[in-house]
């Protein structure tokens, strides 16, 4: 059964990193980290609300499109926050409308992200926008002082520049973008429940797709990607949000959060408590082991990761008979390699490149 109980923001930035923040002998550091968290928590009555409200509901406040829009070009804004919380007062800096590309560079990023994310689901899957009916993605630069994160809030993204020692600005990476948009697409699809696995399989979803935008965005195969999730908000040359590839290994030794603690496969799962303090069952924790189930999957495929393990993923997110939002990892697996079989046949390679994505991942 399905969980519609108060359920968190969907950040960028795990609560594990947060809270190792706050707890830094660095003042500076712990003061930026607690007024994060705060601002955090700020929306997650929003996410919740959105979540459980029915179509008409969502119709009246602009959740979703009142009519489908059959235009083959994403209609977006970006406002600027000018560094204040408030979102009524934020400035329109840039709509598609417009001929030129805005000047500043933190909008610059996120109208070509959101044009790559946009031109991602429509020219692989015929998706128009996130809710698939047009909608108007609005993105929110320069959230708050030094605020570390970026998340979708159910209507919107929001983007804060980061506190310049340990983070930078996050619109700097692609994935992020991606991945906080693919939030939006869950939410109007498979609208997996954010607790224990189903929790991770909502996160890995939009790691998932969020790599596979920068890869399509850069033109870079299975081979020449780095599998790296938010390679440049994260300062230090050696330094990643999150690896696909190699789960546990996207920094080590950090000076203030030290190592990654992302399993890669089930012997290793982590076993939380499903409450904010135990990340609503180690959702951010677990969801490296889906992560380096899709990896293996795709690069044995080889070629471009979105042609073959994209599609399944995508059949996978849309197939809401299936995958329930309260799926297990074991649904998942069952979803993908049925799904892999309808496309490309029954023990085809693709059907067995899923199943050993899976094995490696002992699932």
């Amino acid at each position: 059964m399905c969980k519609n109980h108060f359920s968190p923001v969907q950040c960028i930035i795990p609560p594990y990193v947060n809270d190792k923040l706050t707890d830094s002998d660095n003042k500076e550091i712990s003061k930026n980290a607690i007024n994060s968290k705060f601002r955090n928590y700020r929306f997650r009555s929003d996410r919740d609300f959105f979540k459980n409200t029915t179509l008409q509901e969502k119709t009246v406040l602009g959740a979703i499109s009142r009519k489908q829009d059959k235009l083959k070009n994403p209609k977006m804004q970006v406002f600027n926050c000018n560094k204040s919380t408030s979102l009524t007062n934020a400035t329109l800096v840039w709509k598609d409308t417009d001929t030129r590309l805005p000047r500043d560079k933190d909008a610059k990023n996120v109208v070509q992200a959101g044009r790559g994310t946009w031109n991602f689901y429509y020219d692989l899957f015929g998706r128009n926008s996130i809710d698939n009916l047009g909608m108007t993605i609005q993105q929110y630069i320069h959230y708050d002082k030094k605020y570390s994160n970026a998340f979708w809030d159910g209507r919107k993204m929001i983007f804060g520049d980061g506190d310049g020692t340990l983070f930078g600005s996050f619109t700097t990476d692609i994935d992020i973008i991606g991945h906080e948009l693919t939030h939006g697409v869950t939410q109007f699809e498979a609208n997996l429940d954010y607790h224990v696995q189903a929790g991770a399989l909502n996160e890995s979803f939009s790691d998932v797709f969020g790599i596979m935008i920068k890869q399509r965005m850069r033109n870079e195969d299975v081979k020449e990607s780095n599998w790296l999730i938010g390679e440049n908000v994260l300062l230090g040359n050696n330094y990643a949000l999150r690896s696909l590839k190699a789960p546990g290994t996207a920094y080590l030794n950090h000076p203030e959060i030290g190592d990654d603690p992302q399993p890669a496969t089930m012997n290793d799962f982590i076993k939380l408590p499903d409450t904010a303090a135990g990340d609503w069952g180690g959702v951010h924790y677990n969801s490296g082991i889906p992560n380096f189930a899709f990896y293996v999957t795709a690069f044995n495929l080889g070629g471009f990761a979105w042609e073959k393990a994209g599609r399944i993923w995508y059949g996978a997110l849309t197939d809401t008979t299936h995958l329930k939002c309260n799926a297990t990892f074991a649904d998942m697996k069952k979803v993908t390699v049925r799904i892999a079989g309808e496309l490309f046949g029954k023990k085809s390679l693709e059907e067995k490149a899923v199943k050993d994505g899976w094995a490696a991942a002992k699932v």
